[in-house]
């Protein structure tokens, strides 16, 4: 664990020195010997990297879908990340700034964005913020430019073979409240930005998944304590199950299983595992989860055939 105040070196259990440390044996006698300990500064950031790769990411999905799309999905994944760095600020757990993630060749020109949490949480109160912040934040950006976006589409009649989105709940009520009813001769031309909204509510409902070390598994761990740990393990079991009915499950199930070899299926406790939540945060669990079931479509893409 990382801490404000630094210790001297092979100081043991002994307290330690807010500055500067003379060593016992030189303290009756003048000594040209001054140990001065610097604690380890917190959120530096090796701005370069963040720079370069959020540019090659504007770059992938500026190629992949144009400009309403780029600024669509990096505003969603910005905002995601944002929220998650903001809440380590507000708890002083040290974190990077955003990695944006760029793959011109994956149909949504990117494949996310992270953030590296460099310290343990204090506690569940921290772990739980941190881990909601990101979704939540997401969420406030994705859904009125899910309403914009659509609002700009337009209906036309079905075109020959192509990929069809899946429809989460979110997806299909503002479908319904533009357009109204759609006949199944016709077919609705989403705007840039109501695909970057789509690829924000699947990275959203990808992310609450109650597993490991997803933003859904912090937010278990600290509603749920040592019960989230067989929530995991069902999570995976069902994430290997949908993989034979569709293959838009395998890269997810493929990181899962990863991740569960890697790191096991428990989270890594707090260091204060008794810190209680209360109930705000509570009803806070229950809205990430409203959002995990309007963001969530158990077949995200598939192709359409006349």
């Amino acid at each position: 664990m990382s801490n404000d105040t630094a210790r001297p070196p092979d100081s043991g259990d002994q307290p330690a020195y807010p500055s500067a440390y003379t060593p016992p044996e030189f303290s009756d006698s003048p000594s040209p010997y001054t140990y001065e300990f610097v604690p380890r500064q917190r959120f530096q950031h090796t701005w370069w990297k963040h720079i370069v790769l959020l540019l090659l990411t504007v770059a992938s999905t500026f190629l992949v879908g144009g400009p309403w799309y780029s600024f669509g999905v990096l505003a969603i994944l910005g905002a995601h990340e944002m929220g998650h760095y903001l809440a380590c600020r507000y708890y002083r757990v040290d974190a990077t700034l955003p990695y944006f993630i760029p793959m011109p060749i994956a149909l949504a020109g990117t494949l996310g964005a992270v953030i590296r949490i460099r310290e343990p949480f204090p506690n569940r109160r921290a772990l739980f913020d941190i881990g909601i912040a990101g979704p939540i934040a997401g969420f406030i950006v994705l859904v009125p430019m899910l309403f914009v976006g659509m609002a700009w589409s337009r209906v036309i009649e079905v075109v020959p073979v192509t990929f069809q989105f899946g429809r989460p709940l979110l997806y299909q009520f503002v479908r319904w409240f533009t357009f109204g009813h759609i006949p199944s001769t016709h077919f609705v031309e989403l705007h840039p930005l109501t695909v970057a909204a789509w690829w924000g509510m699947l990275a959203t409902a990808l992310n609450l998944l109650p597993f490991g070390q997803l933003d859904g598994g912090h937010i278990t761990h600290a509603t749920m304590g040592r019960v989230a740990t067989l929530i995991s393990i069902l999570t995976v079991s069902a994430a290997v199950m949908m993989t034979f009915f569709s293959i838009n499950w395998l890269l997810m199930t493929v990181i899962m299983v990863a991740m569960l070899f890697i790191v096991g299926p428990r989270h890594p406790p707090t260091l204060n595992e008794a810190d209680a939540l209360g109930r705000t945060r509570y009803a806070f669990g229950f809205f990430a989860l409203i959002i995990f079931i309007l963001c969530f479509t158990p077949f995200p893409l598939r192709i359409l055939v006349p």
